[in-house]
């Protein structure tokens, strides 16, 4: 997955497939978590957000399944 590089104090990139509703972190400390069923919507608040690490830890950490893959 693509992953755009993104102004923040822990995050470095993030990337999201649309079909499978699929969010893909990159943490500057080089692990890459993906989250499954993040609706588009969701997303495109999590791109808009001040402190995108501030969103992820509220509304998209814990509330869904996710796994690390790097």
């Amino acid at each position: 997955m693509n992953r755009d590089p993104v102004s923040s104090s822990n995050l470095a990139s993030v990337g999201y497939d649309e079909p499978s509703e699929t969010l893909e972190v990159e943490f500057k400390n080089g692990t890459v978590y993906q989250y499954y069923n993040v609706g588009a919507a969701l997303y495109q608040q999590f791109c808009e957000a001040p402190s995108k690490g501030q969103f992820l830890n509220a509304y998209i950490r814990n509330a869904y399944p996710y796994s690390r893959v790097g």
